[in-house]
């Protein structure tokens, strides 16, 4: 809102000074700050009406240290990053992009679902919460909406390269030549550490013969939909000690930052040799409310957590951050750069799965964790939970800098 204020000074009234609001970097330095002090100040006040509400978490018996202090401990806490977060997006990006459209939508879609789960879990005394058929069923319809919106939207598009050079002008009205591309929609991602690295998602029915292309949204929304649905469960299983997810997810959500603002600029865009993707650094606006949000919300949910952020935040994070990897072209990254989610999620698979082969053949159902997730394995083999947590965090920030290299090393 602020945005379209101040753009109004500059263009209309002249007014000295209002033109920097013009800056993505300006604006979402602006949002950095505003969401961190939102999530720190305002997060107390949260906390407190969660607990005035006995809005504590019901801890189940796993045999874990430390867990039975952890009861009564005011849970929701997903609320404090979607409202640090929406805050700063709504004042200071522009509203009318469409991809801050998708991200807003994101956050509340999957906040509310979140939210229902963590109130059932609460209030109707149901430690299942919301059935995992409706959690799916709400993940699915935001992967339709999503991947619709970007395959439909004629303002979803990317530039490829016509052979012809232009004279652009940067920020400061220096003259840059630079190739012409033209904008265009496509399916096209990015294949990391691969030199000639676009892959059309249309590709896979060429052959189907003449005109496959119209039909490329019959598999690009369904990789949309499994993407989000995967990297939302594997951001709520992460969700199991203080501050495990929401340091992970501040990290990976960092790195997005970096994609979404250089595949949002055609000089960075063309010397990097990346997609360049329209429209899409007004994203990094979003990125900075979110990551600060995240950070803020850190001050509370350290350990010892004085809040959980629930469902609530955890399912938000995972949707917020498939969509950004989604709609900046670098889906494929989402292993490496969220494999904290990826070991997470397998691990639950792997223990179930032979768990279930093993009764089944002998009679008597083995685990090769101790306890999953793998957090809960380390728990349960006698590490503090700080460390398991710096440690994760480490390992996070190394899929991070690995992620971002592929922006060269191909």
């Amino acid at each position: 809102m602020l945005y379209y204020l101040f753009e109004y000074l500059d263009k209309t009234l002249d007014v000295p000074g209002t033109g920097v609001f013009q800056y993505i970097t300006f604006r979402s330095a602006l949002a950095l700050m505003l969401s961190l002090l939102l999530s720190t100040i305002y997060g107390k006040r949260i906390i407190n009406f969660l607990r005035k509400q006995q809005v504590g978490e019901t801890v189940r018996e796993l045999g874990l240290a430390g867990q039975n202090e952890k009861a009564g401990t005011p849970t929701m806490g997903g609320l404090i990053i979607i409202f640090a977060t929406l805050v700063p997006v709504l004042l200071f990006a522009r509203l009318h992009n469409i991809y801050i459209v998708l991200l807003i939508v994101t956050t509340l879609w999957m906040g509310t679902i979140g939210f229902v789960d963590d109130y059932i879990k609460i209030f109707k005394k149901d430690k299942q919460g919301l059935k995992g058929i409706f959690k799916v069923i709400g993940q699915v319809g935001l992967g339709i909406i999503v991947g619709a919106v970007l395959y439909f939207n004629p303002a979803v598009t990317v530039r490829t390269d016509t052979g012809r050079t232009d004279v652009f002008r940067t920020a400061t009205n220096t003259a840059v030549v630079l190739p012409a591309p033209i904008e265009e929609k496509s399916t096209a991602t990015t294949i990391p550490f691969v030199k000639n690295n676009e892959f059309d998602y249309a590709e896979l029915l060429a052959w189907t013969g003449e005109g496959y292309e119209k039909w490329a949204w019959l598999i690009f929304i369904p990789v949309v939909i499994f993407i989000i649905t995967a990297v939302s469960n594997g951001a709520n299983l992460t969700d199991g000690i203080d501050g495990l997810a929401a340091g992970t997810s501040a990290v990976s959500v960092l790195a997005l930052g970096i994609f979404t603002f250089v595949s949002g600029n055609i000089i960075f865009s063309n010397y990097l040799n990346i997609m360049y993707i329209p429209n899409s650094g007004e994203m990094t606006v979003f990125i900075s409310a979110f990551v600060g949000a995240l950070i803020g919300f850190l001050w509370y949910n350290s350990y010892p957590a004085s809040v959980f952020m629930g469902d609530t935040g955890s399912l938000t994070i995972g949707g917020i951050i498939a969509v950004l990897a989604i709609a900046v072209r670098k889906e494929l990254l989402i292993p490496l750069l969220c494999g904290i989610f990826l070991v997470e999620n397998f691990s639950v698979v792997l223990q179930v799965s032979y768990f279930k082969y093993t009764k089944k053949r002998f009679g008597e159902g083995r685990r090769i964790f101790l306890m999953s997730p793998l957090h809960h394995h380390y728990q349960k083999k006698g590490y503090h939970e700080s460390k398991i947590v710096t440690r994760f965090w480490i390992v996070a920030i190394m899929l991070a800098i690995l992620s971002i290299v592929t922006l060269k090393l191909r």
